[in-house]
């Protein structure tokens, strides 16, 4: 199997129980994420050497993520310790016509203000085959920003294969900054991953006549974009999931991949969400890990897709699944029967 290193924030994720709303609780459930660590924990699941790198407090609740991280098989021998605080974010699960919301509490975490001269860069990526990053961690502040810079380098001097996913969050800096930021990173990045929000915020790239909130999704608009992108950074592959957003509770869900000769629409799945967040993520992780097998675009695009259909069916950040789980979807099995 392949050797993987993702690098960001990991998080404490306090919930709400069940859909209650945040004014009516008073206790939390309370489980870890972060949108490259439940990368590597797909990636981990899937029978990968998949590596975690990022900063931690040293003491209880930094040793809690770390614990979390090792549960599944993620290595973290490159975690540095120190700083004063984990990020925490809270979330309130939506239903129907009402929206999930997050609230962050992630200002002054470790990472956010971790150095790029703590990281022995050219030790974490020696033997490495693909390096995953997201534009979340650039976006914590310029400290993170220097340190992503810096991991890049690196994995470009070992020749490891790059992925990014654009992941914008409002929440985190504007568009203007992002698209600064993004825009000089890409020069490093061989696979892109990103929604049609994230094209347009992180990249300036926006398709036409597509509503995902009215579920209109206009595919040639998407072909458009990723003919563009393809020329102007040279990736090899531009990916996006395709989330149709019918309520809270019930999405459509698709995938394409553009290789700069085919452009490629995936299958669809009608999901009920118990758990969306991480959904991207797992679709990233599927991707990645089909890659790494030598599978086609398409069969990757596939395997993503049925993979992050699959998350958005488990509580929690992680997308606990089996490669034979996902294929089995992937197969036409869509019944949900009762497996004895």
């Amino acid at each position: 199997m392949a050797k993987v290193v993702t690098m960001g924030e990991i998080m404490l994720r306090l919930s709400t129980e069940g859909y209650s709303r945040f004014v009516q609780s008073d206790r939390f459930d309370v489980v870890y994420g972060g949108g490259e660590a439940n990368v590597a924990i797909s990636l981990s699941n899937y029978g990968h050497e998949a590596y975690f790198v990022t900063k931690l407090p040293k003491h209880e609740i930094g040793e809690s993520a770390l614990n979390a991280l090792r549960k599944y098989g993620v290595h973290t021998d490159f975690i540095v310790r120190g700083g004063d605080r984990l990020g925490i974010y809270f979330l309130e699960t939506g239903a129907s016509m009402r929206p999930s919301k997050v609230i962050y509490d992630r200002a002054h975490s470790a990472i956010s203000e971790a150095k790029a001269s703590e990281f022995d860069f050219d030790k974490i990526f020696e033997g490495v085959d693909w390096f995953h990053f997201s534009g979340i961690t650039p976006a914590l502040s310029k400290d993170a920003q220097e340190l992503t810079l810096e991991a890049l380098k690196a994995a470009k001097r070992h020749n490891v294969t790059v992925s990014v996913d654009l992941n914008y969050r409002k929440k985190l800096w504007s568009v203007e900054e992002a698209r600064r930021v993004m825009t000089s990173l890409m020069p490093y990045v061989d696979v892109c991953i990103g929604n049609e929000e994230d094209a347009d915020n992180c990249l300036g790239f926006k398709p036409e006549n597509t509503n995902v909130t009215s579920g209109e999704l206009n595919l040639s608009g998407y072909e458009s974009i990723c003919k563009q992108m393809k020329e102007k950074f040279g990736f090899k592959y531009i990916v996006s999931s395709l989330r149709e957003s019918y309520s809270a509770s019930d999405n459509g869900w698709s995938g394409v991949i553009y290789d700069g000769k085919e452009f490629y629409h995936s299958s669809k799945y009608n999901i009920r969400i118990v758990d969306r967040v991480g959904g991207g993520d797992s679709f990233a992780g599927g991707l990645i890990n089909y890659l790494l097998k030598g599978k086609s675009a398409k069969e990757a695009l596939e395997f993503a897709v049925a993979a992050s259909a699959l998350k958005h069916t488990i509580p929690g950040d992680f997308n606990l699944v089996s490669e034979a789980e996902v294929e089995t979807l992937m197969n036409g099995d869509k019944s949900g029967r009762v497996q004895r």
